[in-house]
């Protein structure tokens, strides 16, 4: 199979992110920070290695400030439903995934109020006179994704950041198309709290999760007990990561993470981010020369894109191309609305939708070539 959906999830997983939750399921199978015993110990070990890997790949100085959740949607959800409170006011930009969207939908309820900005992807400039256009007394949370996870247009996140600051309001990153594709640097940029999957870009497998906490202002709790700490306090701990880890935690997931993180610190992200944007721009140069596909941005550039395409075919359905690149030629892309109806009203796609493909380090020429082949043969 050639599979171009590395933006809903990475494969192949690489040898030593299998060899790492195998291994878990041997050596780490004790609950960390319950016990006293030896593979207790050596759990928590493992897991607390996870948290230093984590600090490295993002230049962060704490390992306490690391929270393991079961994916991107539970961190931006513990940020959003944990931060923004009765009468509040939340700006997000007009290419958010539904991960934020909803839950500020439901918010609405209890009188919470969000404004949607422009993204001007080549003028970063308007976009953040667009963010702070919608700021007001009452704005208490930015949540900017890092890079469109249709379009792949990455967002000036560390000048929105700065902005955000200068009015006393916090920033979240929802990093779930960038981590381990684009450079992400905490420790200099000071994001409040960033979000992102584990099963992406950083090669682990599916149900694990990251939330970087760097403010004092900490989230309220959606789960609260289990924590292994302070069991004789009936309230739940004020001090992370303990706080946000309610339960035991997917130790599997966890093993597999630190693995995948490893493998992108040895390829570097420098170098996976050339690979994968190269192969984006000949699917982008190849797509441009023929008759029946249409696409919706400028050549990908790496300062500007995220290695993410998304095209159509001419009088096609979205859903039905995919099917066709399944069935005929073995070749897995994602079609539809992608979880962002915002994205797609903004390029004007709502009705029909796009194809994506996204590919990865596993992801080669002959990959992109066949898949032109096959959309050139689409009758």
């Amino acid at each position: 199979m050639i599979y171009l959906d590395n933006s809903a999830t990475t494969f192949p997983k690489p040898e030593i992110v299998r060899i790492g939750v195998n291994e878990s399921l041997n050596k780490y199978c004790a609950n960390p920070g319950r016990s006293g015993h030896r593979m207790s110990l050596s759990t928590a070990k493992k897991v607390f290695e996870c948290r230093q890997s984590v600090c490295k790949l993002f230049n962060i100085d704490d390992e306490s400030k690391v929270v393991f959740t079961s994916g991107c949607t539970h961190a931006l959800n513990i940020v959003i439903k944990g931060v923004l409170k009765k009468g509040d006011h939340c700006v997000i930009s007009c290419l958010e995934h539904n991960s934020v969207l909803r839950p500020l939908e439901k918010l609405k309820s209890i009188g919470v109020t969000y404004s949607v900005a422009k993204v001007y992807p080549d003028d970063n400039d308007k976009t953040v006179d667009s963010f702070r256009n919608c700021f007001n007394e009452k704005t208490k949370l930015v949540i900017c994704t890092h890079a469109s996870n249709v379009f792949g247009i990455r967002l000036p996140v560390e000048r929105l950041c700065a902005l955000a600051h200068s009015y006393d309001i916090k920033f979240c990153l929802d990093a779930a198309q960038s981590a381990g594709v684009l450079p992400i640097n905490i420790g200099e940029y000071c994001y409040d709290y960033v979000c992102c999957a584990g099963h992406k870009g950083l090669y682990g497998p599916m149900g694990i999760g990251l939330l970087v906490v760097t403010t004092e202002k900490l989230p309220d709790t959606l789960i609260e007990g289990g924590t292994g700490s302070e069991s004789q306090n009936n309230n739940q701990p004020d001090f992370i990561p303990d706080r946000f880890e309610s339960g035991t935690l997917n130790i599997p997931g966890v093993c597999g993470l630190n693995s995948g993180i490893e493998f992108v610190l040895k390829k570097g992200i420098e170098t996976i981010q050339a690979h994968e944007t190269k192969l984006v721009k000949l699917a982008y140069n190849g797509l441009k020369s023929l008759k029946n596909a249409k696409l919706y941005t400028d050549t990908p550039s790496k300062d500007k894109y995220a290695p993410v395409l998304s095209f159509t075919v001419k009088g096609k359905n979205s859903e039905d191309v995919a099917s066709y690149l399944s069935s005929k030629f073995n070749i897995a892309v994602r079609a539809g609305l992608h979880c962002s109806p915002l994205a797609h009203k903004f390029m004007g796609t709502i009705d029909e939708g796009t194809v994506r493909i996204s590919p990865s380090v596993f992801s080669n020429e002959s990959h992109i070539q066949r898949l032109l082949y096959a959309i050139k043969n689409y009758n």
